[in-house]
């Protein structure tokens, strides 16, 4: 058991760490390169790359949980016949918001916050990285897909050799050609080209069950599929709906300085929350398949050693912040008081991943097992209901701390929320998650 919890999280989290350690790289050129406008530019666009990459994971988990639940039953031409259906309108819709990004970039910045100087820089680099979308998506969600049919380790390798190719361009175009934030999008959208043309081994070699081929596009299956699918993109966008909202609150309270503290903190916490969805996803095909085999013990066990693993990530991460945080802030910038903020915001924002940890897990969790409804709830309460009345009562009382600590609020009242009121196990729930292992409503 342990084993092929090991064989599927392992590979899924390390591709997850090399992409966020990339993410973190890219920042490093840009803060040194191109400078701290174009760190606080970047980071206004990251709620849209988060949607995207929300799109990618909707259909690669809601597809790829009835392909592993097909592939349980012993159902293979149902599963395979699945996963072209998801393929197909993941496609279209790619093509689709391309062009829309493209055309309107200026006005999404806009919507994003962006004004004064950053304006242009968020224009450029949206533009550019949207380019890329079709790559971008299509990588994400066939890393998935080839996961549940088998093959985690290329699904590892394609998403480690695409970073890697990024890292080297970045500093091609940053530094030797001098093409700016717009190098840096490029190299991105470059670097995601590769992971596609490294998964389509799979399928030019036949290395599973999964294929490319025509298939009818059938309403109830792709209806199944987004259903079960929607808790990845809502846990996604609850991601997003935080930089957005802590942008919009830094903007209030602070200023483009401290704008560009946010910028290299949302760097720095990408890599622990990624490794997070790293795990969620690597142990999905686990979770999916036994289900469906009605192997309900084997369910258990690996949701215990999934929570477990989180908090280990979590408190490795928090150490190494803790004590070389100034050193490793210093990477993206030299100014004294951004490296002071940033390390006083990262420390305070970090505490919360603990939670965010166990609500990521547990969404994980419901959506893998055919139960997208309490997945949902948990996203819905994570991002619509506490998060904007923490951050607006955080920043209106305590100012850059209260945004700092307002994640931490926000998941802890989640959690509580949820147990006390959906779950209603609240006086158990720690000996729940680490002895009964799964929560009570399946």
């Amino acid at each position: 058991m342990l084993k092929k919890f090991i064989n599927y999280a392992v590979p899924s989290v390390f591709a997850m760490f090399v992409s966020s350690l990339y993410v973190i790289i890219d920042g490093i050129f840009v803060g040194q390169g191109v400078g701290n406008l174009a760190l606080a530019a970047v980071n206004l666009v990251v709620p849209v790359s988060i949607f995207f990459f929300g799109m990618a994971t909707m259909f690669a988990v809601g597809g790829g949980t009835l392909i592993s639940e097909n592939f349980g039953k012993k159902d293979i031409a149902k599963g395979m016949h699945i996963f072209r259906e998801a393929f197909i309108v993941l496609l279209i819709l790619s093509f689709f918001m391309s062009f829309i990004f493209v055309v309107f970039s200026k006005k999404i910045v806009v919507l994003l916050g962006a004004n004064g100087n950053v304006l242009e820089e968020a224009n450029t680099y949206l533009k550019y990285y949207v380019m890329f979308c079709i790559p971008n998506i299509l990588g994400i969600s066939l890393s998935s897909f080839i996961r549940n049919d088998g093959n985690p380790k290329l699904a590892m390798i394609a998403t480690v050799s695409g970073a890697f190719l990024n890292i080297a361009l970045d500093y091609v175009f940053i530094f030797i050609f001098k093409w700016g934030i717009k190098g840096a999008a490029i190299a991105t959208g470059l670097g995601q080209i590769l992971t596609v043309l490294i998964i389509l081994l799979h399928f030019l070699f036949k290395k599973g069950h999964l294929s490319f081929g025509k298939t009818k596009l059938h309403k109830e299956n792709i209806l199944r599929f987004i259903a079960l699918g929607f808790p990845s993109f809502f846990m996604e966008i609850t991601f997003s709906i935080m930089v957005f909202c802590m942008n919009i609150a830094i903007s209030k309270v602070g200023n483009e300085s401290q704008l560009a503290s946010f910028g290299i903190i949302n760097y720095l916490t990408t890599i622990v929350y990624m490794l997070l969805l790293g795990l969620s996803f690597g142990v999905q095909p686990l979770f999916s398949f036994n289900h469906g085999a009605k192997n309900y013990e084997n369910v258990f066990k690996f949701y215990k050693f999934t929570i477990v693993s989180s908090i280990i990530i979590n408190f490795i991460y928090f150490i190494i912040s803790y004590f070389y945080g100034y050193d490793i802030v210093g990477l993206f910038t030299k100014d004294g008081s951004i490296l002071n903020e940033t390390y006083i915001g990262l420390t305070l924002f970090n505490l919360s991943f603990f939670i965010i940890g166990f609500n990521v897990i547990q969404s994980g969790y419901y959506q893998a097992i055919n139960n997208p409804k309490n997945s949902n709830i948990i996203s819905f309460l994570r991002s619509i209901i506490f998060f904007p009345i923490t951050i607006f009562i955080g920043s209106h009382f305590w100012g850059l701390t209260g945004v700092w600590l307002s994640p931490l609020f926000s998941e802890t009242l989640c959690f509580i929320t949820w147990n006390l009121l959906f779950n209603k196990n609240l006086g158990s729930v720690l000996t729940n998650y680490f002895i009964k292992s799964t929560p009570k409503n399946q």
